[in-house]
């Protein structure tokens, strides 16, 4: 487990951004990265994933509030290269695909990942909260 500088761009995985959102018992470990000025990147997935959870467990407000703090951030796009970097990270991570892309993401970018899922734990540049 490694902490981030402040200026390195930063990915925070699904699971962070429900926590902090719904201000469930993590919420303050993740409002740092969140609330940063520094680069926040926004995969795709992320956005799909905490707004469908939101609005299947929660409300359409706090659903189209967390997509106003995320589309204020820079949203990366699954391309060419993060989808084949995401083969090898999922094959000799065993990471499901949702997961594999997120931290593809990271890789590819050069930034550093923050989640509270324990299937990254052994994964460089990674924060688990």
């Amino acid at each position: 487990m490694t902490t981030p500088s402040a200026s390195e761009p930063v990915v925070v995985d699904s699971s962070g951004w429900l926590e902090y959102i719904t201000a469930d018992k993590n919420a303050n470990l993740f409002a740092p990265y969140i609330e940063s000025s520094g680069p926040l990147l926004v995969p795709v997935i992320v956005l799909y994933e905490v707004r469908k959870i939101l609005l299947l467990r929660q409300t359409s407000l706090l659903a189209d509030i967390f997509v106003s703090h995320a589309l204020r951030r820079q949203v990366i796009a699954i391309d060419e290269k993060i989808s084949l970097a995401a083969v090898s990270i999922s094959i000799d991570g065993q990471l499901a695909m949702a997961d594999a892309l997120l931290y593809a993401t990271a890789r590819v970018y050069d930034a550093h990942f923050v989640t509270s899922d324990s299937h990254f734990k052994n994964l460089p540049d990674v924060t688990l909260i």
